[in-house]
């Protein structure tokens, strides 16, 4: 066994794990969250243009089955793994208070918005300290993690600004979130080979064009445009990432 694998204190793997079992059982203590209610906020925001489909929100039935098993295996099986170690710290911070998210979410969308910030960037640190190697035990859920919660956070953006009635109105705040969200995952999916990432923000923009099709045709063009855009970048980063043939 390696030397600085036995020296790693496996108090972090066990602070990971219970913070995953916090956040995981999060909605059974609260009514659950398929979106903000039309009368949080001044100007009642219903059927919002930057909102998904609400389809879209049972990825989190994915994302909490793969945390929690990514935590049961890093706990019991990588925790001292030195490659683990770094993503732990950042994890923890993301996940322990996004326990608490639902319910800030259910009372005050102001502080629900700079807690899934919190949560994103917190998300986005831990994603870029995952190792190459273990990426379907440990990279690719924290991506799922993080590529909702970058759809998430601009929506919520978008939700703010046009529920307190400033600025562009409700379709340019949609068009607003949507490029913050386009902007965020194309460096991500640029600089890392994420493959969680990327699928969890293509499935929140495809929702968006879903709920859009009716009734903004505007918004589902750019949230398509969006979607492919990420999805074209996130190939050809796989394709360079792909060592060269032996001749």
């Amino acid at each position: 066994m390696d030397t600085e694998d036995t020296q790693i204190d496996p108090i972090r793997a066990i602070f990971t794990f219970c913070a995953a079992l916090f956040f995981v059982l999060s909605p059974l203590v609260t009514t659950g969250f398929a979106g903000f209610t039309p009368d949080q906020f001044p100007v009642p925001q219903d059927r919002p243009p930057v909102q998904p489909a609400g389809y879209a929100f049972a990825i989190w039935g994915l994302i909490y089955a793969w945390l929690m098993v990514s935590a049961g295996f890093g706990l019991f099986k990588r925790a001292k793994d030195p490659a683990w170690e770094s993503a732990r710290l950042p994890l923890i911070l993301s996940l322990a208070p996004g326990a608490a998210w639902i319910g800030v979410a259910q009372l005050s969308p102001i502080w629900a918005t700079v807690l899934i910030w919190w949560m994103l960037l917190t998300a986005l640190w831990a994603l870029a300290e995952t190792p190459d190697d273990d990426w379907l035990w440990l990279r690719f859920p924290v991506g799922l993690y993080a590529g909702w919660l970058t759809a998430a956070s601009w929506v919520s953006v978008g939700l703010i600004g046009a529920g307190w009635g400033i600025g562009p109105g409700e379709t340019g705040w949609a068009l607003f979130a949507l490029s913050g969200a386009f902007a965020t995952g194309a460096y991500i999916v640029s600089t890392l080979p994420a493959v969680g990432y990327a699928a969890a923000l293509i499935w929140a923009l495809v929702a968006v064009v879903v709920a859009n099709l009716p009734g903004a045709p505007l918004v589902a063009a750019v949230a398509g445009l969006a979607a492919g855009g990420i999805v074209f970048l996130a190939l050809r980063h796989a394709q360079q990432a792909q060592p060269p043939e032996r001749g």
